[in-house]
């Protein structure tokens, strides 16, 4: 079954972890705390109203701003906390989960070193279709991560919710051993 797939047929819960953990994964880019969306994870696992945990978090994002806030990266990883609904019904948050799912799929794009000269979205679409061949090492692993949360959580429920943020957890720190290496590059060092 392919990631579209998937999107379509997960659960409220399923679709409001698939988006959180597109958006926990590209916390690097955003320079805040790791911890900015523990209380929506929270939220996720006692089924409690995440409405409050949200504005929090985008208080918390807009006092201090992303860093690199021209980069395109950093501006689609803001527009993914920015478009989360406050509601958690699946009709309100299928999109956003897929929207998340192409965001992170663009920035993995973006950053990955073995992408370059290439567009933003090419071989995107056919990726979340189940074709993945042609993916950048970056993407890929993204893509297998987002997949790998929608099973666990279609397979366990609530109770996969702790392996979906490990899954995230994992995939920041590739992230941000990208974003590292990259801001050394581009100082020379």
């Amino acid at each position: 079954m392919s990631l579209v797939e998937r999107i379509a047929q997960a659960d409220a819960r399923g679709l409001a972890a698939s988006g959180l953990a597109c958006l926990d994964r590209c916390l690097p880019l955003l320079g805040t705390d790791d911890e900015l969306l523990r209380p929506l994870w929270a939220s996720l696992a006692d089924g409690s109203d995440w409405g409050a945990s949200l504005e929090k978090a985008r208080g918390i994002l807009g006092a201090e701003g992303p860093d690199g806030a021209d980069d395109e990266a950093a501006r689609l990883a803001r527009r993914m906390l920015d478009a989360a609904p406050a509601e958690r019904t699946a009709d309100a948050v299928r999109p956003w989960a897929d929207a998340c799912s192409v965001a992170s799929l663009r920035i993995h794009r973006l950053l990955d070193p073995a992408a370059d000269g290439t567009s933003a979205t090419e071989g995107l679409d056919a990726g979340r279709a189940g074709e993945t061949a042609d993916l950048p090492p970056l993407v890929a692993a993204e893509l297998r991560r987002q997949t790998a949360v929608l099973d666990v959580l279609a397979e366990h429920g609530p109770n996969g919710l702790r392996r979906a943020l490990d899954l995230s957890i994992e995939g920041r720190r590739v992230l941000r051993a990208v974003v590292s290496r990259r801001a050394r590059n581009e100082s020379g060092t």
